[in-house]
């Protein structure tokens, strides 16, 4: 029996028993579409990227796993996607021992304090949505495959179903070996894909909020406030870049009508924020836009979702405490509302952690390949982001920094909160304060 006071210390251990699973479900003979079994390397590679929603892959996922073999990774990212957090609870409800959550309690969830209620209440709310959201997508992309792409019923459904739940979970997988560049010009593929993952990418409790009080901006907390007013801004921002910056590209933008061109800036807007799909070819794209997407991948999206990244609250929390200081204000505050010491420091822990570990691993990935720094970078953002975006070097990636990938996107799906607070069991508070002194800052 699972004893524990604070459900957030489960998280890793729950993450990783899933990945092991998928592993050996992935080495099994019946999982791939060629003769013999996947290596190990091979299966916990992609196990790890399903599970943390990314969707960087070593492999070709349509090629080499058979159809069971996929519809396992596709059971491994919904199961990832469902959160941690809402399994925790589910077993606890399930079996009415171990882990419990009492009514209106604080509870962290990937690096964000929330107060969500029963148990019950947040296990209804992700199964009423999941369902929603990805039934209603699977029906638009399977009309739109069989009626207009002249599948069969099957193919249609089959790749309706697999987009729709890669979608809403912020995956990244594609049962298409180029992704979704196939539908560079078709709005009614790629719209329900980009809907899909910005609506979980904001987080179940903003979807909560917004659903009890959709367009009453006065009436929602601080962090649906931040959440949705700095995804768009985040949204637009990205789009005008990449589009001014790939505009005259010939291997992107370039020759495209300008409605096509809009269209494949705003997907390549909304991916770096969470998800991995590509409607154009990454490798190609001018420094300039992989220095947009570094930014915009290492933000990430809303707390207690499925997206990655250090979030938006925690960026939007030290912007404005940057700005608080540059006016020479005591308190960091937006929307008439001020930030509290502690959310303060946590955001400062959380940023500083991530950019550490990040550049550690673009390190290592230099260290063992022949890679460049700005593709070491892209990918090393990108797995600890669980975003799934890569510059084409991931199949070529030896052992050590496959290893280090499988690290970063473990990581970054965890949480570094929630890493620290599972290594740091029963820490106790020291009982006194040294004395104050400040050095010399800047």
């Amino acid at each position: 029996m699972l004893k524990t006071r604070n459900p957030v210390q489960l998280i890793p251990v729950l993450f990783l028993g899933v990945i092991l699973l998928g592993t050996v479900l992935l080495m099994l003979p019946f999982a791939r579409a060629g003769a013999g079994a996947a290596p190990l390397m091979t299966a916990l590679f992609t196990s790890t990227s399903a599970v943390a929603v990314t969707g960087l892959i070593v492999v070709d996922t349509p090629t080499y796993w058979s159809q069971a073999g996929q519809w396992i990774i596709m059971a491994l990212f919904q199961i990832g996607g469902f959160g941690i957090m809402t399994a925790a609870t589910f077993l606890g409800l399930a079996v009415g021992r171990g882990v419990r959550l009492s009514d209106k309690m604080a509870t962290q969830v990937e690096r964000s304090r929330l107060d969500l209620g029963h148990g019950h209440e947040v296990l209804k709310l992700v199964l009423i949505i999941t369902i929603a959201v990805e039934a209603l997508v699977t029906l638009i992309l399977t009309c739109r495959l069989r009626f207009f792409y002249d599948m069969e019923w099957a193919d249609a459904a089959w790749h309706g179903l697999f987009h729709a739940i890669s979608a809403f979970n912020n995956a990244g997988f594609s049962s298409f070996s180029d992704s979704v560049m196939g539908f560079q010009s078709d709005w009614l593929m790629l719209a329900p894909i980009m809907l899909a993952v910005i609506v979980t990418a904001l987080g179940f409790p903003v979807m909560q909020e917004l659903r009890a009080a959709p367009l009453q901006f006065r009436k929602w907390t601080l962090h649906t406030k931040i959440t949705v007013t700095w995804t768009a801004v985040l949204l637009a921002a990205g789009f005008i870049a990449i589009l001014w910056a790939e505009w005259a590209n010939a291997d992107t933008l370039g020759p495209m009508a300008l409605g096509d061109k809009a269209l494949n800036a705003l997907l390549h807007s909304v991916m770096p924020r969470t998800a991995g799909f590509n409607s154009l070819d990454v490798s190609s794209f001018r420094d300039s836009t992989l220095a947009v997407n570094y930014v915009l991948m290492f933000i990430g999206g809303g707390s207690a979702g499925t997206a990655g990244g250090i979030k938006i609250t925690t960026f939007v929390v030290l912007l404005a405490v940057v700005w608080s200081e540059i006016r020479g204000h005591r308190d960091a505050s937006m929307f008439g509302r001020r930030f509290g010491t502690g959310i303060e420091r946590q955001a400062l822990s959380v940023a500083v952690l991530a950019a550490s570990l990040i550049g550690a691993g673009a390190m290592g990935l230099l260290a063992f390949t022949d890679m460049d720094m700005k593709d070491a970078l892209f990918e090393a953002i990108s797995a600890f982001s669980t975003v799934g975006l890569s510059t084409g070097v991931t199949g070529d990636l030896p052992a050590p920094a496959q290893a280090i990938i499988i690290a970063l996107m473990f990581i970054g799906r965890v949480g570094t909160i929630t890493v620290a607070t599972a290594l740091a069991l029963g820490a106790a508070r020291k009982p006194y304060r040294f004395p104050e002194e400040n050095p010399i800052v800047g």
